[in-house]
C-alpha cells in the first residue's frame, strides 16, 4: 500500500496522540513564507458529511478553469489521496520529496503527522500555483490545523454531532463552540440544518464576529448526485452555496460544470456498492452515532406495517473509544445480525463486551478476527444475504479492504 511507502517519514498517528493547537502551524508556516497564502480557502467543518461536502465542491470546480487545491482526511488507501490539485493526487515521488525536504522544519516546530501532510499540501498548492484552496477540518476547528489558514473566507459546515467527546468536550454545546470557532470575522457561512443548540450557538457566532450565515434546504430530487444517501442532498445544497459564495471573490462556477459535477462525483466508502468474491457487499464509513442514525433511515425508510421485518446483515468494526452501544441501538432491527470485527491496527470494540452490556444482543452478535474471516462465515452458508451485507463502523477497515484488494468498488 501507499501509505507504507511513507512509513519512515510519518510515524503512526496513534503514536503521537492528538495534539491540537495552532501554534506550532503557526510557526512553521511563517518560517516558510506562508505558502499558498493569497489564495483563498473555503474550509468546510463539522461532524459528518465534511469529505462529501468537499467532494460536490471539488467536482464541480474540475469542470472550470479554476485551478483548485483540496486537502481532505483521512485517507483510505493511499497518503496521496489527502492532496490533490483538480482531479490529480499528488504524485507518492513529490509527495516523499516534500517529507523530506521539511523534515527538519518539521522537527523544530515538533508537527504532528496531520501537520506534516497539511505544510506538504500548502507547499505544493505554492508550486503548482493554484487559484483556490478547499481544506477539510482535521478534528475539532478551533485547534485544528487547517485554521492556520489565514484566508478563509467561506466556511462550509456539515451536521454537528457527538463524537470526539475526549477531545472536544463531553456536551453538544461544547462541541459546537470548538467548531463554530473556525468562523472567522466578516466570513459567509452556510449550513443546512442542524439540531436547536447547534443552531443557536452557530446564529450567536456568526453575529459575534459580523459573518453572514446562510441556511439552505437540501437539493430537490431533480438533481442528479453522484452519491448515494438522502443526507446528501443537504451535503450538495451546502457544496452548491459554497460554490455561489465564491462569486464576490471572482469565481464564477457556471451551473453546468455544478450540474455535471454533482451527478458524477465519486467519494469512496459512502454506501459504495462493492463486490467480494463476486458478492454484492456495501461500504459505509458511519462511526458514530449521527452517521449510524442517518444510515438506518437510510436503510428502512417508512415501512408498511404489515410488510415482513427487515433483515440486514451487518458487518461492524468499531474503535474502542467510540460510541458503540448507542451506534447499535440505532443500527441493529431485531431480525438483524451483526459480526463484530476488529478495526485493523487500532483498538476495538469486542463482541464479548457489547453482549455483556447488552444481553439482549447474545443471539444477534457474532465474532470475527476479521472482516474476511466474517464474509467466509457468510458465504459458507450457502445463500447470499439479501440485502447485501453492509461493512461499516470504521473508514480504517473499509480503506484495509480496498487497500488490499479484498473488495472491488462497481
Amino acid at each position: 500500500m501507499a501509505s507504507d511507502a511513507l512509513a519512515d517519514l510519518l510515524p503512526r498517528f496513534d503514536q503521537r496522540g492528538m495534539d491540537l493547537g495552532l501554534e506550532r502551524m503557526h510557526r512553521a508556516m511563517a518560517e516558510l513564507g506562508w505558502p499558498a497564502r493569497q489564495r483563498p480557502a473555503i474550509q468546510v467543518a463539522g461532524t459528518n458529511g465534511k469529505g462529501s461536502i468537499c467532494s460536490f465542491i471539488a467536482a464541480a470546480l474540475e469542470r472550470t478553469a479554476i485551478k483548485t487545491g483540496l486537502t481532505t482526511s483521512p485517507h483510505l488507501v493511499s497518503w496521496c489521496e489527502r492532496i490533490r490539485v483538480g482531479a490529480d493526487l499528488i504524485q507518492l515521488t513529490e509527495l516523499r520529496q516534500l517529507l523530506i525536504d521539511q523534515a527538519a522544519l518539521h522537527q523544530r516546530h515538533q508537527l504532528t503527522p496531520f501537520e506534516q501532510l497539511l505544510m506538504a499540501a500548502f507547499s505544493h498548492f505554492e508550486h503548482v500555483d493554484v487559484d483556490l484552496l478547499v481544506l477539510e477540518v482535521g478534528l475539532g476547528g478551533r485547534l485544528d490545523a487547517t485554521t492556520a489558514y489565514p484566508w478563509r473566507p467561506v466556511i462550509a459546515f456539515g451536521s454537528i454531532g457527538l463524537d470526539h467527546r475526549e477531545h472536544l468536550g463531553p456536551s453538544l454545546e461544547a462541541i459546537t463552540r470548538e467548531k463554530a470557532a473556525v468562523i472567522n470575522p466578516g466570513a459567509t457561512v452556510i449550513s443546512a440544518a442542524q439540531e436547536p443548540a447547534v443552531a443557536a450557538i452557530l446564529e450567536a457566532t456568526c453575529q459575534d464576529r459580523n459573518a453572514t450565515l446562510q441556511w439552505v434546504e437540501p437539493l430537490a430530487d431533480t438533481w442528479a448526485l453522484g452519491l448515494a444517501g438522502a443526507w446528501q442532498r443537504r451535503n450538495a445544497a451546502v457544496a452548491l452555496a459554497a460554490l455561489q459564495a465564491l462569486i464576490p471573490l471572482g469565481f464564477a462556477v457556471p451551473s453546468e460544470a455544478i450540474r455535471t459535477g454533482f451527478a458524477r462525483v465519486r467519494w469512496p466508502g459512502r454506501l459504495q456498492r462493492a463486490r467480494w468474491n463476486g458478492h454484492p457487499v456495501r461500504l459505509d464509513g458511519a462511526h458514530n452515532p449521527p452517521a449510524a442514525r442517518e444510515l438506518a433511515q437510510e436503510l428502512r425508510p417508512e415501512q408498511d406495517s404489515t410488510a415482513q421485518p427487515h433483515s440486514q446483515c451487518w458487518i461492524l468494526a468499531i474503535q474502542a473509544h467510540k460510541q458503540a452501544i448507542e451506534m447499535l441501538e440505532l443500527l441493529l432491527d431485531p431480525a438483524d445480525e451483526a459480526w463484530i470485527v476488529p478495526v485493523p491496527d487500532h483498538n476495538s470494540w469486542r463482541a464479548e463486551a457489547l453482549i455483556a452490556q447488552r444481553p439482549a444482543w447474545s443471539g444477534q452478535l457474532h465474532a470475527a478476527a476479521s472482516a474476511e474471516d466474517a464474509l467466509n462465515a457468510i458465504a459458507q452458508r450457502g445463500r447470499w444475504p439479501e440485502p447485501e451485507p453492509l461493512i461499516a463502523g470504521s473508514l480504517y477497515l473499509i480503506g484495509d479492504l480496498l487497500g488490499r484488494g479484498l473488495v472491488a468498488a462497481e
